[in-house]
């Protein structure tokens, strides 16, 4: 599988904002978190959301979590790079955020769906895009369905889904097949060390061919 590659570069020594989208069931949560642990200097964009918090998650941590009508006037100011209505509540990445980062050096990792990464890649032309693919259809629709405790029809929609995400791969510039965790986390490691290495000094890294 591979990806498509841009020679787009940020300004030199400005931070790389990394952009990683995946279908439900690829491990992209898992992959990120690997990564961030290989590169502690990564800052972890921390989504917006209206909805209320979980038992355990913590505000700025875990989420932002604003009112309805805070969230609407940052819609209509500019305030977020990408924001989606999902079940009757907002989530959004604030564009201050990553600006903020960019500018200062800093690089920052963006895990968010295809939707989302569309209007980033809008706003931020430089993003370093990465889609995870789960290794077949048959895979996925494995994890999916769990244990089979699942209603047919729930992972059926969840399916139907991730091959819509699926068939958007070719937006991005590179894609990695999660077939092995290690195999995958090396990968994605080596991406990511290629493009802080340059930081916007010279030409992308090869495509991916996974």
């Amino acid at each position: 599988m591979t990806g498509v590659v841009s020679n787009t570069a940020p300004s030199p020594g400005a931070g790389r904002l990394f952009v990683v989208s995946a279908p439900s069931g690829a491990g992209k949560t898992t992959l990120c978190n690997a990564v961030r642990q290989r590169f502690p200097m990564l800052q972890y964009s921390v989504s917006t959301t209206t909805r209320a918090p979980r038992t355990g998650e913590r505000d700025g941590v875990d989420y932002h979590f604003i009112s309805t009508a805070a969230f609407e006037e940052g819609i209509r100011n500019g305030v977020w790079a990408e924001w989606a209505s999902v079940h009757g509540n907002y989530y959004g990445t604030s564009a201050a955020v990553i600006d903020e980062a960019i500018r200062n050096g800093r690089h920052i990792l963006l895990d968010i769906d295809v939707q989302g990464a569309a209007q980033i890649v809008a706003r931020f032309p430089d993003s370093v895009t990465i889609f995870i693919m789960p290794p077949s259809i048959a895979v996925l629709k494995q994890r999916l369905g769990g244990r089979g405790t699942d209603d047919p029809a729930e992972v059926a929609r969840r399916l139907a889904a991730a091959q819509n995400e699926i068939d958007q791969r070719g937006r991005y510039r590179h894609v990695v097949v999660n077939d092995t965790l290690a195999a995958a986390v090396a990968e994605l490691s080596r991406l990511f060390a290629s493009y802080i290495a340059d930081n916007g000094n010279g030409a992308a890294p090869d495509t991916v061919s996974s």
